[in-house]
């Protein structure tokens, strides 16, 4: 079995969950950047993930929260605070939100996790390069 590099777009794999880095819902989602997988989703299906996700009220840095995916063909998607009010991450809080994320994503599901706390957006789109094998 050999392995491959190969891009991806995450949102357009057959997978149940997704991660997205989010904030802590103390600041509006209209203030933010639209960047990373938070663009990529709202260009998809529009803010009602996000609408769902702030209805939930503060989470606590390192939390996770999971929302339903709008028109995309996921079951859910896992938000995760892995940044602070100073928009900077720490390993105690990229651990937190992987530990939390995982736990709320459940042993059977197939999950992608793109990078946490690697900087703002972390890039402008959910296009990834993977290694899987052939």
């Amino acid at each position: 079995m050999n392995w491959c590099l190969v891009d991806i777009d995450l949102l357009d794999q057959d997978l149940e969950v997704v991660v997205n880095a989010w904030n802590r819902n103390l600041i509006p989602c209209w203030l933010l950047f639209f960047q990373g997988m938070f663009r990529c989703i709202i260009k998809r299906v529009g803010a009602e993930p996000f609408r769902e996700v702030n209805r939930k009220g503060i989470l606590p840095l390192g939390g996770a929260v999971e929302t339903g995916s709008g028109k995309l063909p996921l079951k859910a998607i896992i938000h995760v605070a892995g940044i602070s009010l100073l928009w900077r991450s720490s390993e105690w809080s990229i651990r937190e939100s992987a530990c939390n994320a995982m736990a709320n994503a459940n042993s059977d599901r197939s999950i992608a996790y793109p990078f946490n706390g690697a900087g703002s957006g972390c890039g402008w789109s959910a296009r990834v390069r993977v290694w899987m094998k052939d």
